[in-house]
This record gives C-alpha cells, sequence and structure tokens, in this order.
C-alpha cells in the first residue's frame, strides 16, 4: 500500500511510518512531497495520506496523526504500550512538551535528525531506532515507565 504526507519530516510524520510499517503494514512504501503536491499525488498514486490537514489520518482536537493511526486500526487492543508512546509522540509534535517527561527531548532528536539527514528517507531510517527504544521503554514493566505524566 502507498501511503503520502509532507516532505521535511519531523516527529509525526515519522513516527507515523514507523507505526505502519510494525503495525498496519509491512510493506507500505511512502511517499514525502510537497504540501502544495500532496492532494495530486495522492489521487495520482492512489495512496493514503496522513498527518496532513482534513484528512482522516491527520491532528484531531488535542490527538495528533499516530493517534489517529492508533484509533482507526484499533492497534492499542493487542498494545496498549502504543497508548503510552502516543503520548511521547503527542507531546512531542504539539506545543504541549511537558506532556510527559520524554516530549521535549524527541522534539530535540527529531529536528536534529531533520537536519543531518539527506531526505525524508534517510530521516526515517535513522529515526526508526528511536521509536524502537521509546517503544520499548513503553513496554517496560520497571520504574522508568510511571515517569511518565501518566502516574
Amino acid at each position: 500500500m502507498k501511503w503520502i504526507t509532507r516532505e521535511h519530516a519531523k516527529v509525526d510524520r515519522i513516527a507515523c511510518p514507523w507505526l505502519i510499517k510494525n503495525f498496519v503494514d509491512n510493506e507500505a512504501k511512502f511517499m514525502f512531497v510537497p504540501s502544495h503536491k500532496v492532494l495530486e499525488i495522492m489521487r495520482n498514486e492512489n495512496a493514503t495520506p496522513f498527518d496532513i490537514p482534513n484528512v482522516e489520518l491527520g491532528h484531531h482536537d488535542d490527538e495528533c496523526s499516530f493517534d489517529a493511526i492508533i484509533k482507526k486500526y484499533q492497534l492499542d487492543k493487542k498494545n496498549p504500550e502504543l497508548l503510552i508512546l502516543a503520548e511521547i509522540v503527542r507531546g512531542a509534535d504539539t506545543e504541549k512538551r511537558q506532556l510527559t517527561p520524554q516530549s521535549s527531548g524527541l522534539a530535540a532528536i527529531a529536528a536534529g535528525f531533520s537536519v543531518i539527514s539527506k531526505d525524508d528517507y534517510d530521516n526515517m531510517e535513522k529515526q526508526f531506532p528511536v521509536y524502537d527504544a521509546l517503544y520499548t521503554f513503553a513496554k517496560a514493566d520497571n520504574k522508568e515507565k510511571f515517569l511518565t505524566s501518566r502516574h
């Protein structure tokens, strides 16, 4: 399946492909395109849009696209720890950096990777291990897990 979003990804537009590849569509192909071309290319390529305005898999109220994907595909049913990761991503991707202790750090890491990566695909490859680590953190049954604002 093809998935499409805006270019110059930082937090949500890298977190979503990680989520999609790991829990929705392991054969997913991603397209990062200029904002003004997303809808045209989406139609031509029959791609599913994410993290663009006014789409199902976009920001809604206080939640980001990562949350929308979890909800649409009911990923939290088998992987409830994704809700902890979603809170971290939401804080990093919105103005609510204080949402979790990890959110500000993730925002800084994502911004740095966007600068040192040659393009969005390189950025995605470099950042996926960050999300692997955060997911492992969310799954961990230890005291560190409870440092999130949820507890």
